[in-house]
């Protein structure tokens, strides 16, 4: 313990020396000093390491050169480098001084030969040779060997993880910069590459394994946590593949920022980031870059429903970079609302932005503002989106996306809005729960009251769950995580399709922009995803083993809740659009004096109980099958009869 405690003393003792103790003069004074004795060398190598050289005048010839290194230096700054960040430029830098000292050494030599009795500094010219050549490699050397000293100090004062680093590119750039960093706490134990022409090779003298080698087995062997991705040019697809190679063998996955994002060629160590789970889905994200967009926004006045909300506060920070005339933000949470207030703050917004907390079904007050602002283009992200609290709370449900709906409905045509842009989801086809019922319920209104009114347009989007939305499952996931686990799943083979918030978002600034009115957009959104594989990545992603560390409960699925979703009914085709991605669903017409007669009906649910409102929203959408759900027993009587 002793022996130890006075090495851990020394070594860093030695740390404070080789990271403080190097200023510019004293490098300079080393780097003097360090040519002096190259030049002492060359001699020796002339004359064959026999002192034979006593009468050539060595002893005016070493000021001299001394001289014509403390000028070269000089010119060049070769001194002023940090040592212990030594790269190529400094060696660069190193060898153009030499060559300068070199070259006025020769121009001395030369004049000395040509003046009589001026002899004294007739250097042998091999000598002048050797001289060049050992002063480089000493100046380059000295600096290598100060700045391996210093990273082998960092590196054995302080725990580091090992750590594999794929690509062999890039990925030297990521290892320079990584042990050009203090706080780096990196040990990287080699490099990974498909390419055969670097596999077995070295870089920086750590060998390029094939990725076949990568095994558990490798893992395990060399106590390897993690591996950073150096390939910032990779599609999602290809990180895709590699990531999830990477995370079944239990290593950690870390990626460099994109190449876009690097600066003057390099990036830092703190843009390494863990991997984002949204990069590990099996879809390619869908890029919408269409300029209508911002024709169809700019000098607009526009109005968004539950702005403070995922989508909607999404939809707004979007829709502000647009230039629209105004911006009404409307939402009845007041706390994320007064945050999105604040984020258009911190972002330096420019415009005419309206922060209004407000209830969609007080119709009178939501027309106070209709009136007020008169809005060209109102999009309607308002709604109770959890299946199992709708589930319970089919009265809130249907007041708000049913009747909220239709209030915002009924005042776009009113006070003539051009378009009216809604927000459905993919749990309103062929619907097993109250929640996707009262979505499509207004979806159903949307294309009657697109008959009688063709002012405005009414536009309806469809998409499955949104990756990190409120409430969704991956920050569920996260939080589960953090608290040790387990992570719940309702069932193992449940599956969901998955978007991110801005490709939902740009999907629904596409569908205000494409649509004329009466449709409703769907867009192919890949695979769909099992929750539970998911579960099981974002356990690995987050640094811990499943099932030893964290596990997977199953708790079964929940009121309301099915295994598969879908994004056409039974009785639903799609029909394409100028965007191979996004297709139009091809609905049949609804009755719509029966959707009339029906709807009116919900004006008294305050007098209804939850059977009565369920019973009514089933004869309104005849597909609502209710599942794992008290009112199953509905559906058992609707088939009796």
């Amino acid at each position: 313990m002793k022996i130890k405690s006075t090495y851990l003393k020394f070594n860093n003792f030695l740390q404070k020396i080789v990271t403080y103790s190097s200023p510019r003069w004293v490098v300079l004074l080393i780097d003097i000093f360090l040519v002096i004795n190259s030049f002492i060398l060359s001699y020796l190598i002339r004359f064959n390491f026999e002192f034979k050289f006593g009468s050539h005048d060595i002893h005016y010839q070493i000021p001299l050169i001394a001289f014509l290194a403390f000028i070269s230096f000089l010119i060049t700054g070769s001194y002023k480098g940090i040592i212990r960040h030594t790269g190529i430029k400094d060696a660069e830098n190193v060898s153009i001084a030499t060559f300068i000292m070199t070259f006025f050494s020769l121009l001395i030599v030369f004049i000395s030969r040509k003046i009589p009795g001026y002899d004294r500094f007739n250097i042998p010219l091999s000598v002048v040779g050797f001289n060049f050549f050992v002063s480089t490699f000493l100046l380059i050397g000295s600096r290598v060997f100060y700045k391996s000293i210093y990273y082998y100090l960092i590196f054995n004062s302080k725990h580091s993880k090992n750590a594999l680093i794929y690509g062999a590119n890039s990925g030297a750039t990521t290892y320079d910069i990584l042990i050009s960093d203090r706080d780096n706490s990196y040990n990287i134990i080699g490099f990974v590459d498909d390419r055969k022409q670097f596999i077995h090779k070295k870089i920086h003298r750590k060998n390029v394994y094939s990725l076949d080698e990568i095994d558990s087995e490798f893992v395990k062997y060399n106590k390897i946590e993690e591996i950073i991705i150096s390939k910032p040019e990779a599609s999602p697809l290809e990180l895709l593949d590699l990531a999830n190679k990477f995370i079944d063998i239990g290593l950690k996955v870390k990626t460099v920022p994109h190449i876009d994002k690097w600066t003057q060629g390099a990036f830092k160590t703190n843009e390494i980031k863990d991997v984002n789970i949204e990069e590990l889905l099996n879809r390619i994200p869908i890029k919408i870059d269409n300029p209508k967009i911002k024709k169809e926004l700019k000098n607009k006045t526009v109005l968004i429903t539950g702005a403070a909300g995922s989508i909607g506060s999404e939809l707004a920070n979007q829709i502000a970079q647009y230039n629209p005339e105004k911006l009404i933000l409307l939402d009845q949470s007041e706390s994320p609302l007064y945050d999105l207030q604040q984020d258009f703050i911190r972002k330096k917004f420019i415009g005419d932005f309206k922060f209004i907390v407000a209830d969609i079904t007080d119709r009178y007050k939501i027309e106070e503002y209709f009136d007020k602002y008169r809005p060209d283009m109102v999009f309607h992200a308002a709604a109770y989106k959890h299946v199992p609290l709708m589930e319970e709370n089919p009265y809130e449900a249907v007041k708000v996306n049913v009747l909220g709906s239709i209030n915002i409905m009924k005042l776009a045509v009113k006070y003539k809005a051009e378009k009216f842009v809604m927000v459905s989801t993919d749990k309103a086809v062929n619907p097993t729960n109250v929640m996707g019922a009262t979505k499509r319920a207004a979806e159903i209104y949307a294309s009657c009251i697109q008959k009688k009114y063709l002012e405005t347009s009414f536009i309806t989007t469809r998409f499955g769950n949104v990756l990190g939305s409120n409430g969704s499952v991956i920050p569920l996931f996260k939080k589960q995580i953090q608290s040790g686990g387990p992570l719940t799943v309702t069932h193992k083979e449940i599956k969901r399709f998955f978007m991110t918030i801005p490709e939902a978002c740009q999907l629904v600034l596409e569908a205000g922009c494409m649509g004329n009115g009466g449709e409703i957009f769907v867009f192919d959104m890949g695979e769909p995803v099992k929750i539970y594989d998911l579960a099981i990545k974002m356990i690995h992603l987050s640094g811990k083993s499943f099932p030893d560390e964290i596990d997977i409960k199953i708790t079964g699925l929940r009121p309301g809740e099915k295994l598969f979703e879908e994004t056409l009914g039974k009785e639903e085709s799609d029909l394409p659009t100028y965007h191979e991605k996004i297709k139009i669903a091809n609905i049949p017409n609804p009755e719509c004096k029966k959707v009339d007669e029906l709807i009116n009906k919900f004006s008294l649910i305050h007098q209804m109980n939850p059977i009565e409102i369920v019973s009514l929203l089933k004869e309104l959408i005849p597909e609502y099958k209710s599942n794992n759900s008290i009112y199953e027993k509905l559906d058992m009587k609707q088939n009796y009869n």
